[in-house]
């Protein structure tokens, strides 16, 4: 029975989210169930709510969820990619296939017409169109529940919500600014009309009390899987919503939330075993089953998907485009790379300069299939992760710096860089830092600590960088991006241009 709910959730979010356009919000959808039909049947079968929720969750990581075939559509983790070119941290290495090579260009930034620009527009909205239809099964933003598994799901559908309003801002406006610029349509039901674009303090003060209510929804909610939103992914979400706004309120409340997180959850900041892929003297790995990102269960990982043969993902996934022991493109002729500019900032006896190989700058001993036989994984079970507790000490250090609380965010720092650093004397000359070089060294740590990882984006955004690009990009090397440039902002796309004439009032 089981099985045929979640069948029936998959089927009607499927008609639901498949656009959000007016037309398709039809109230009895032909030879599917309705969300009335849906919310009558709940009643009697409350795990119907579960499962349409699991049903949001696995847009995710599913193909296609950016309303394209392209290989570079597979959910958050392909926005993880955009992300980490966009900031230039990432280097596409090869172009054989092509794939993300408009990204990599800044020509999609600056083309509201092509699908690079309208698949983040479409799986967002998506999420929060899916989001929505949980709400409105639940009775509404509004509604009273009547026990704690609906408190618990309307918590997560409203911070799923937010989540994909939060990404919105990052990859469709420049930055908060003043908070009068117009920027995004909000929805708060499946049943409003188009909308106008709302300012960004509208779209923030939406995002903010929707994770603001996601985490007292959550409280007690223990949850049986990671991909799930508990209240430590609500907190951390919250935690960047606020960052990005950047009062000292916000910054202050970032302060109180990340302490929470680091001080009160169980997870922890990943020993150096963890981090990097290490090897005897005969070349073989000595830490096949404790290194290598990719295990659910690693003990740093707040959310991600446990990932199973069962889900099909293969060549279109973002271990087919980054790993090169997995069959797919980064083996066959588009490889991935970090920034030597970055790499040559990482100190020498930094265990994480480990993470890559030195002759191509490849993440192999961050990021693999744990067989380490190149191209061999085909089907992937290696697991995806979307938040760790390591971004959280370091917003905490960053929000600190920047209230002026300058010891403590150096103890913050120094507290990642003991599990990083080969000795205490290595990381002395955070003590020496002071105001804009303390910061400076804040985000050099963020880029190369969630290296591959789809943050440094948003770093780079909060804290009005400019990046200039190093020597081994095939495309604008030496050349220098600030974070409110057209390169690293996407116009509204085109199908959102026609389709809504109420966007521009």
């Amino acid at each position: 029975m089981k099985k045929s709910l979640y069948t029936i959730a998959l089927t009607v979010l499927a008609v639901f989210a498949s656009s959000c356009q007016e037309d398709f919000l039809e109230e009895q959808p032909n030879q599917q169930l309705s969300l009335e039909q849906l919310r009558e049947a709940a009643k009697t079968d409350p795990s119907l709510l579960t499962a349409f929720a699991d049903g949001i969750y696995s847009t995710m990581y599913q193909t296609g969820t950016g309303g394209t075939t392209n290989h570079t559509d597979f959910g958050q983790k392909g926005y993880d990619i955009y992300a980490d070119m966009l900031a230039s941290d990432m280097v596409l290495a090869g172009t054989t296939y092509g794939w993300y090579s408009d990204i990599a260009r800044y020509q999609a930034t600056k083309d509201f017409t092509v699908n690079t620009t309208y698949q983040p527009w479409r799986y967002y909205y998506r999420i929060i169109f899916g989001a929505n239809s949980l709400i409105e099964l639940l009775g509404g933003n509004d509604a009273t529940q009547t026990d704690a598994s609906r408190t618990h799901l309307m918590g997560q559908a409203k911070a799923l919500r937010a989540y994909a309003y939060f990404y919105l801002t990052q990859f469709f406006s420049t930055g908060y600014g003043d908070g009068s610029q117009k920027i995004l349509p909000i929805y708060n039901t499946t049943t409003v009309p188009a909308q106008p674009r709302s300012t960004t303090a509208e779209v923030y003060e939406f995002i903010v009390k929707d994770l603001d209510a996601a985490v007292v929804a959550l409280q007690g909610f223990n949850r049986t899987a990671k991909l799930q939103v508990d209240q430590t992914v609500a907190k951390g979400l919250l935690s960047y919503a606020l960052a990005a706004r950047g009062t000292p309120a916000d910054l202050q409340r970032v302060v109180t939330l990340t302490n929470e997180i680091v001080a009160t959850t169980p997870y922890r900041i990943l020993n150096p075993n963890e981090v990097v892929a290490q090897f005897d003297a005969a070349g073989q790995i000595t830490n096949r089953t404790t290194a290598g990102f990719n295990n659910i269960a690693s003990p740093s990982w707040i959310w991600g998907v446990d990932l199973l043969p069962a889900y099909g993902l293969n060549l279109i996934s973002w271990w087919g485009q980054v790993d090169i022991f997995t069959y797919s493109y980064a083996w066959a002729g588009d490889p991935k790379a970090i920034d030597k500019s970055l790499y040559d900032a990482i100190r020498p006896n930094d265990i994480r300069k480990g993470q890559f190989v030195a002759s191509n700058l490849q993440p192999r001993n961050k990021f693999f299939a744990p067989n380490r036989v190149i191209g061999q994984q085909r089907q992937v079970e290696t697991d995806y992760v979307y938040m760790r507790l390591e971004e959280f000490v370091l917003l905490n250090a960053e929000a600190k710096a920047k209230l002026g609380q300058e010891g403590p965010a150096k103890d913050a720092l120094k507290t990642l860089l003991a599990r990083r650093m080969t000795s205490a004397a290595d990381y002395l000359y955070v003590d020496a830092l002071r105001g804009q070089a303390l910061l400076d060294e804040i985000h050099l740590q963020t880029r190369i600590e969630l290296w591959g990882e789809g943050k440094s984006y948003l770093s780079l955004k909060r804290n009005k960088r400019t990046v200039t690009r190093g020597s081994n990009h095939l495309f604008e090397a030496g050349n220098s991006f600030a974070w409110n440039s057209d390169e690293l902002t996407f116009e509204i796309p085109q199908a959102e241009v026609l389709n809504n004439p109420l966007l521009n009032q």
